[in-house]
């Protein structure tokens, strides 16, 4: 079992995305609805935030809802909206106590007005925060962001030889934020689903067979362990980094 004393926080990620899976794997397990294992992830999500926090993680981006998500069954989205509702009420005192501002990035026009108004309470009250930076990806794909991005570039008027990596980026929900160092997806699943595709070029993926409420710090500790036991090169040749450094 990895602990916090064996992080080096010297070279912790400073911005970790996660794909949190097998909530309902998890609720099956139990006997119990989907349901009942959103409303369990909830003490995951805890766990994750006081984790990054405790290593110096800078950004934490948490796959909450994604564009697909809308084709569940409608009881299950209206239940994740509630959910989400109560889940913002119940732990804005946690992300006060840990200096953490609330973000969000996606397509918040097809969220419900009363979810929209809950979370932007969140964001006003934490924006102060400055230890780190908790950013939900609710309605969100990245293929959906790459398209709005190229439509905003063609109403602005930008020519083609205007447009470049750097532009795209700029027009990215993202755009204020590094591209993510580290990415853990949990449930044993080995895809990154349509989950930030332009900004993880580069990210070190870590898969975890641990389904999603039952994370805990120990399970972030590992994945931050795995990544600072890897050499992160960027195109270039292992004897170049060696020399860079």
């Amino acid at each position: 079992m990895i602990t916090l004393e064996q992080i080096d926080k010297s070279r912790v990620p400073q911005h970790v995305a996660i794909i949190m899976d097998g909530n309902g794997r998890w609720a099956m397990k139990q006997q119990h609805e989907r349901l009942f294992g959103h409303r369990n992830a909830f003490t995951a999500v805890r766990q994750a935030v006081e984790a990054a926090v405790q290593m110096g993680v800078k950004y934490l981006t948490l796959y909450t809802f994604s564009t697909e998500n809308w084709n569940r069954p409608q009881a299950e989205v209206d239940g994740l909206m509630e959910l989400l509702i109560k889940a913002v009420e119940d732990e804005t005192k946690t992300l006060m106590d840990n200096d953490v501002r609330l973000r969000t990035i996606g397509d918040m026009g097809r969220i419900p007005e009363r979810s929209r108004t809950m979370l932007q309470r969140c964001i006003d009250e934490t924006s102060g925060n400055r230890t780190m930076t908790l950013i939900l990806a609710l309605s969100y794909s990245s293929r959906w962001e790459i398209a709005e991005a190229i439509k905003q570039i063609c109403r602005d008027g930008l020519a083609p030889d205007q447009v470049d990596e750097e532009t795209l980026r700029r027009y990215l929900t993202t755009s204020e934020y590094p591209d993510p160092d580290l990415l853990i997806r949990t449930g044993g699943e080995l895809r990154v689903s349509n989950f930030l595709l332009w900004q993880m070029a580069y990210t070190e993926f870590y898969f975890s067979e641990q389904l999603w409420p039952d994370f805990r710090h120990e399970d972030f500790y590992a994945a931050v362990a795995d990544y600072q036991s890897r050499q992160r090169r960027f195109g270039k040749t292992e004897a170049q980094v060696e020399e860079k450094k």
